[in-house]
């Protein structure tokens, strides 16, 4: 550690500490112990120096398995909104109840899995697919958390893609983590660039993954740890373990991990310091590990503003403890309401049938309309499970994989407010699409009729509109095991057969086709819902009426038919001679998603980007403009601090673009900007910006860019730097989708 830039004081101060500690003391701020208190981790104080310890707790989508807390929109849905200051206040909102209830380290956010494998169980924990967005977004998360005094964690890095074999000792034949084997241009281009984005936020940890990265495990893989994140990137904080990941002692300590979870009991402890003292690892960097923890403790100020460690997180919420609650502020409310509108993505609307008008008679059916009862929820804060009496379950989870006491649910029997594992929210006080309608049905004198029971439901002829509520769930420890279940898409089409006006209304924990039901012409709306956290009704009710037009768009592309993902559908399964050492080549490049779509000029169903409003929008006015340096240079020249050599973030090109509601409501609109960058087997379009501006009827507004040096360029494998492409032509489109651009500008540098 070096403590650049702003991490000078709590440097210096991080050394003067640990200066002062004996070699054991340095060694127990390595590891976890057990504790009496609710935390995910435990690390010991030094009680003579002062140093209290740390409480290290799940996750990035709001603190997980306590009391009095919020449940927060999940990643995928801040994904949805497109929005950086509602991201900014979400994290806000979260690391101040993280700080309330004593946890020094949240354990988030989550921005690997990036999204490369379609059905990874852990997708949802992020924003999405790009990394542009995904940084973009973790960037603000960071920043938001640590101004409330709290360490992000993010996690997990890096190539933790799937869910599948990512721990040894599974499918009876006792095989090694899968191999996430990347090539230098795809891990910068792809993987690490939402890292980067946090490191240069200031994340004080980085949490190294499950999985083996070109055939070394994540938390000993010293090119990784010690080359690109704590010498090109710059990073000042600590890397932590994921929960079991550490496979060894001396090699993961020379590697450059800093902290082992969940104990030292078998590598660390007395290991490490034998180590140290027979000369296998110097103690040198067993220093280095206790001043980076210490460092962080120092920058979040928690030296001076976060209660003892743990104090509002009892072991056993069933037993009398001490409420403390960390939902202390009203503001953090609205941010929740907000949160959950604006992660909504409304992609048919047909006939205007949304928004709603005080229907005479509205008619709801589908499984995911109520909160699952108390008895279908593990200890009330997910994951879910299994209801007993409403589904013939056999038949609504046709597309289960594993045995029958194994198995991972397509859907479940309940709305989704998160997904499950430990990314999962607290559910301690939420708001169900079902309660929210029934409050507005008594407010417009509406009549109600609904069924959640059966898949082939009756529709009274004289419903104005018919609600059916469905789910794609998703889950830490299994990936999914489709995209689509015929129960689910048997439901819409029976409502549908008998009901001129269906609408759909799915929580999806990831991407879902929808091809067997979408051009039914009595399906005339579908919004996929995601993940909303506890104001998941109120926020629907506010958009089903017209109440809200901040709609989201799409943080992924929805295909036609499974076919269209190609290899990067399923997870990669151990095989052949690797059948003990299971490898998964990630030779498609930087190929995923989108550009996958457009690699291969395939047509999607809903394209990256895609989202629908009550308003329309026009484009107009496109400017593009150079900014003016001294010496613009091929490659970086600038000194490393967080994030990189910092003349990375230099702003070389400015774009403006004038968007107009041409429409008779005001609405959001989410304006993209994408670059062609002229390089060879580069993308056609990249996202590079995107603004949220809230517009009224017939007003235009004007929504500004800036394009970075690091948004321009390339990864030099040779130069082992970014590159611009220098007297080449850049193609700079604005639009409101990723296959709606009707903009389109050039520049060269």
């Amino acid at each position: 550690m070096t403590g650049a830039g702003p991490w000078a004081e709590a440097f210096t101060k991080a050394q003067a500490l640990v200066g002062q500690m004996t070699l054991a003391e340095k060694i127990n701020l390595t590891a976890g112990i057990s504790s009496n208190t609710g935390c995910s981790g435990m690390i010991p104080g030094v009680p003579r120096l002062n140093f209290p310890g740390l409480c290290l707790s799940d996750a990035g989508n709001g603190l997980r398995g306590t009391d009095f807390v919020s449940s927060w929109p999940s990643g995928i849905h801040v994904g949805a909104s497109w929005n950086k200051q509602l991201a900014f206040q979400r994290a806000a909102g979260m690391g101040g109840e993280f700080r309330t209830k004593g946890v020094n380290v949240l354990l988030g956010p989550v921005v690997g899995p990036a999204g490369r494998v379609v059905t990874s169980g852990r997708n949802w924990e992020g924003f999405s697919i790009d990394p542009y967005l995904s940084g973009a977004l973790v960037y603000e998360t960071v920043t938001a958390v640590q101004s409330e005094g709290v360490i992000t964690s993010t996690k997990h890095f890096i190539g933790n893609e799937q869910e599948t074999n990512r721990n040894p000792g599974t499918n009876g034949v006792n095989p090694q983590s899968v191999s996430s084997n990347i090539d230098d241009q795809t891990i910068h281009e792809l993987y690490l660039w939402p890292f980067q984005d946090a490191v240069h936020a200031g994340s004080g940890n980085i949490m190294c993954s499950y999985n083996r990265i070109n055939n070394s495990y994540g938390c000993a893989n010293s090119h990784n740890l010690n080359g690109l994140l704590k010498t090109e990137l710059g990073f000042q904080g600590f890397v932590v373990s994921d929960w079991g990941a550490q496979h060894a002692g001396v090699a993961t300590a020379l590697a450059g991990l800093d902290m082992a979870m969940p104990n030292a009991a078998t590598f660390w402890g007395q290991n490490l310091s034998l180590a140290v003292t027979n000369g296998s690892v110097p103690e040198a960097r067993v220093t280095d590990m206790a001043t980076r923890i210490v460092a962080a403790w120092y920058q979040m100020g928690q030296d001076k503003r976060i209660p003892v460690p743990g104090v509002g997180m009892p072991a056993d919420l069933t037993k009398p403890h001490k409420i403390v609650d960390g939902r202390n502020s009203t503001f953090f409310k609205t941010t929740l309401l907000e949160g959950a509108i604006e992660g909504h993505v409304l992609v048919k609307n047909t006939a205007n049938a949304l928004p709603l008008k005080a229907p005479r008679l509205l008619s709801l059916f589908g499984y995911s309309a109520k909160s699952p009862d108390q008895n279908d929820v593990a200890s009330g804060l997910g994951p879910w499970l299994f209801g007993s009496e409403s589904f013939n379950f056999t038949e609504l989870f046709a597309g289960f994989v594993g045995t029958p006491q194994t198995r991972t649910p397509i859907a479940v029997n309940g709305t989704l407010y998160s997904g499950g594992g430990s990314g999962a929210t607290s559910q301690s006080l939420v708001v169900s699409p079902f309660d929210a309608i029934v409050s507005q049905a008594y407010d417009d004198n509406t009549a109600l009729l609904w069924d959640f029971t059966n898949g082939n439901p009756q529709v009274n002829p004289e419903s104005d509109a018919c609600l059916v509520f469905t789910n794609a769930f998703a889950t830490e420890g299994a990936d999914r095991p489709g995209l689509r279940d015929d129960y689910t898409d048997g439901l819409i089409l029976n409502v549908a057969a008998q009901c001129s006006n269906t609408i759909v209304v799915m929580h999806n924990a990831g991407a879902r086709l929808v091809d067997q039901f979408i051009e039914q012409p009595n399906v005339t709306a579908l919004i996929f819902a995601h993940l909303p956290g506890e104001a998941s009704g109120k926020g629907l009710v506010q958009l089903l009426y017209g109440k809200s037009n901040a709609w989201g768009k799409l943080p992924y592309t929805v295909a036609k038919n499974e076919s269209d993902y190609g290899a990067l559908l399923k997870p990669d399964l151990p095989q052949g001679e690797f059948v003990n050492f299971p490898q998964s080549n990630f030779t498609e490049g930087v190929f995923v998603d989108y550009r996958h779509f457009d690699a291969k000029n395939i047509t999607p169903r809903y394209e990256f980007g895609f989202g629908m409003s009550y308003t329309t929008f026009n484009y107009s006015n496109l400017k593009i403009q150079k900014v003016q340096h001294a010496d613009v240079n091929q490659y970086p020249t600038g000194a490393v601090m967080e994030g990189g050599q910092v003349d990375l973030w230099d702003v070389l090109v400015k774009v403006s673009a004038d968007v107009t509601n041409t429409g008779q409501v005001a609405g959001a609109e989410i304006a993209q900007l994408y670059v062609g960058i002229p390089a060879p087997n580069a993308p056609v379009r990249q996202l590079r910006g995107f603004e949220k501006p809230t517009i009224n009827a017939t007003q235009t507004v004007t929504v500004e860019f800036e394009l970075t040096r690091r948004d321009l360029s390339v990864w030099d494998t040779v130069a082992q730097k970014w590159s611009l492409q220098k007297g080449e032509e850049y193609k700079v489109s604005v639009g409101g989708s990723s296959r709606n651009l009707p903009l389109v500008g050039t520049i060269t540098l």
